[in-house]
């Protein structure tokens, strides 16, 4: 779940980030794309220390 809402949010990012690259004016500013960058990887720590929770409960 939190993996899909990472990958999500960033191919908003890229999608930002090319809609800016190939000149048109990008719906989010460094600001916006900072927080986007943030809550991105906070999502893709919490799928990871999620999966690692799961991994040790099954070895036991």
């Amino acid at each position: 779940m939190y993996l899909l809402v990472s990958a999500a949010l960033f191919a908003i990012f890229a999608l930002n980030v090319a809609i800016g690259s190939f000149g048109g004016k990008p719906f989010l500013g460094d600001v916006g794309e900072m927080l986007l960058l943030f809550a991105t990887s906070l999502t893709f720590v919490a799928a990871i220390l999620k999966s690692e929770s799961v991994r040790r409960q099954g070895k036991k």
